[in-house]
């Protein structure tokens, strides 16, 4: 995985603890540190210091679990029982047991030693220091950096749980509720009201699929579904407030200009939709079923806070403009398009044409709604939006 280059809390302490035991005199040439993520794609995060280079972050994907890296390397050891690890590489007898340290030999390092970073719930971290001075580390060295370890460990606890938190809330509540419940925006019956271009799909046929399909095989189905939905949404900006069963609820935020929150919500239907055309070209190579699925856009204004019982509260928006989107995308079936909008989402003049489709009842709902199609939904649209598969 990349790695990030906006530094933050972690790596500005990683950062200034490495300078200071340079400035106290220890002859640092490169720290290491690897500390377990809990997040759904993320193993580990790893922190490397260069004296002279300051501090870069690296984000391990859960392949590195199985690899012969990982494996082969002293870390493996910290993580199943051993408390430190040193070799003196400036010593010929001294076994180059790892390809690490032929690596740290190789820049001109003379001294390594990895350190367990024990937190309190349990869970094994590491650091690993290494010198380039000529007879490796003091004793007296070793010993200051083994008497900083808990504090090291206890410092870097209370970051990693605040990003745990962070991770978490994003992953699952999305970012915009996650910044708010990190805000405090927790109490129920809290929110506000947020003017949005409203962005809804739902795979169809699901039961019959579900009822066909292994769960493992059903799962691996509405992941790559999901990923089809979710990028185009988060790529344009906006962001996915609920998957409902098989159904994707997403929103495009504004404060003035209605018309460009509009386009990215037609930017990213669109692209959802080539990216179902694609999975459906897999499917069929692999001799499965293609899937379908209907997208509503709307425009309007909705409440985003906390709702639910005492005990358990759901981030959520709610609202006329909710429904109505909803309602607009359950016709997609009935009326035979793969994307349909409401007039007003409709005035947005993204650059797509669509054509009304007349006047139609929405379930539940009082007063009927003009309905806009794709006008050539077999045809190449302009540049960047592919043509949706037809219904």
């Amino acid at each position: 995985m990349q790695s990030r280059h906006a530094p933050n809390a972690t790596e500005t302490f990683f950062t200034e603890l490495n300078e200071r035991l340079l400035e106290a005199g220890i002859a640092l040439f490169r720290t290491s540190c690897g500390l377990l993520a809990m997040h759904p794609q993320v193993f580990a995060y790893a922190l490397r210091w260069e004296r002279g280079k300051g501090t870069s972050l690296q984000e391990r994907s859960y392949d590195l679990r199985d690899s012969a890296t990982y494996r082969d390397s002293p870390v493996y050891l910290l993580h199943h029982g051993i408390d430190a690890l040193r070799r003196r590489l400036d010593q010929e007898e001294t076994p180059l047991d790892f390809p690490i340290l032929k690596e740290l030999k190789a820049d001109g390092a003379t001294d390594y030693v990895a350190m367990a970073l024990h937190f309190s719930t349990g869970q094994i971290n590491y650091i690993s220091w290494a010198t380039d001075r000529p007879g490796g580390f003091s004793t007296r060295e070793l010993c200051f950096l083994s008497a900083l370890i808990p504090l090291i460990a206890l410092r870097l606890e209370i970051m990693s749980a605040y990003r745990l938190a962070d991770n978490l809330l994003t992953t699952y509540l999305g970012t915009a509720a996650a910044r708010r419940v990190l805000n405090g925006t927790i109490r129920r019956g809290e929110g506000e009201r947020l003017k949005t271009a409203l962005f809804y799909c739902d795979l169809r046929g699901f039961t019959k699929i579900a009822d066909t399909t292994d769960a493992d095989d059903l799962i691996t189905l509405l992941d790559a579904y999901f990923d089809c939905i979710v990028d185009p949404v988060t790529d344009e900006g906006g962001e996915v407030l609920k998957f409902i069963g098989d159904a994707v609820l997403a929103i495009f935020p504004y404060h003035e200009d209605e018309s460009a929150a509009c386009c990215k919500a037609m930017s990213a239907a669109l692209q959802a939709l080539h990216n179902l055309t694609l999975l459906n070209e897999r499917r069929r190579a692999e001799g499965n079923e293609p899937i379908r699925a209907g997208i509503g856009l709307h425009v309007g204004e909705i409440i985003f806070g906390n709702i639910g019982g005492a005990r358990r509260l759901d981030f959520t928006a709610i609202g006329r403009a909710v429904n109505e989107v909803v309602r607009v995308e359950e016709l997609c079936a009935e009326l035979g398009h793969p994307l349909l909008t409401t007039e007003r989402f409709a005035c947005a003049n993204c650059g797509h044409k669509l054509r009304p489709i007349g006047v139609h009842n929405l379930r539940g709902i009082l007063r009927g709604a003009e309905l806009f199609a794709l006008a050539e939904e077999n045809k190449i649209l302009p540049p960047g939006a592919p043509v949706p598969e037809p219904a």
